[in-house]
């Protein structure tokens, strides 16, 4: 495993400090913004209605009350068009809740016992297809959000 350092992680309402050990063979690296250029958007959209949208709406818009857990303690999932949070996190972030879900990922960077709803689809989804979804929601947003979005993303060391 290699260690890399991770400095702020807003996940789920979360704020994390801390660096996270991941075994660089389940995350790709990103590389400031451009694993968003040049996606295939049309299959995303596909990759999105099969994957995604039975929880978090066919039009990005998530489940009601998505900023407050349930009983069971997992919050519902969020919008992904601009109304949400998603637009708030870098492009790694992003790939390694999508791949690892949201508890591996978080426990990975030192968040214990975090209930998470977000499975993760490492095996159910190639890469690029991860990428496809990601590069299909970002084009959604509004060209001021893809910009404070596309900003968040830094050459990781």
């Amino acid at each position: 495993m290699k260690k890399n350092a991770i400095g702020l992680v807003l996940a789920c309402g979360i704020l994390v400090s801390g660096i996270a050990i991941f075994d660089v063979n389940l995350i790709a690296p990103a590389q400031a913004a451009h694993e968003l250029e040049a996606r295939n958007i049309l299959r995303g959209k596909e990759l999105y209605d099969e994957n995604c949208a039975s929880c978090h709406g066919a039009n990005l818009a998530g489940q009601k009350n998505w900023q407050s857990k349930g009983a069971d303690g997992i919050a519902p999932a969020p919008p992904h068009d601009e109304t949400g949070h998603t637009w708030h996190h870098d492009n790694q972030l992003l790939f390694d809740y999508t791949k690892l879900g949201g508890q591996k990922l978080l426990a990975a960077r030192g968040v214990e016992n975090y209930n998470s709803g977000m499975p993760g689809f490492v095996g159910l989804l190639e890469d690029d297809d991860i990428w496809d979804i990601l590069g299909y929601i970002h084009s959604t947003w509004p060209k001021r959000v893809q910009d404070i979005q596309a900003a968040r993303n830094q050459p990781h060391k």
